[in-house]
């Protein structure tokens, strides 16, 4: 029996601190791997960078499926902007992604 992911929807803001950019540009380029991994995996649903109204990067918004609970919790606990405290102010809530009939 094959089982329907579960979904999340991640929103997270970034430090407001001096070093702040510095920690998200250090690590930026090893989350844009992980989320192209994820992406092809079928995992990124959809995901981007939430701007101020100056267009500076803030924070991440992404929607991810994964199997359980725990391969979720794997995926989080090892992405470079959680490790690399980037993220400081982060909601994950399980969703279901709204899919029209063909």
């Amino acid at each position: 029996m094959h089982s329907t992911p579960v979904e999340y929807l991640i929103t997270a803001l970034d430090g407001t601190d001096a070093d702040a950019l510095d920690r998200r540009l250090a690590v930026r380029e090893a989350h844009l791997a992980g989320a192209q991994q994820l992406a092809e995996r079928g995992e990124l649903l959809s995901g981007g960078a939430i701007l101020d109204d100056d267009e500076r990067m803030i924070g991440s918004s992404m929607h991810v499926a994964f199997a359980d609970e725990a391969a979720f919790r794997a995926w989080y606990d090892a992405e470079p902007y959680v490790t690399g405290d980037v993220w400081r102010h982060v909601t994950v809530q399980r969703m279901r992604l709204f899919r029209p009939a063909p």
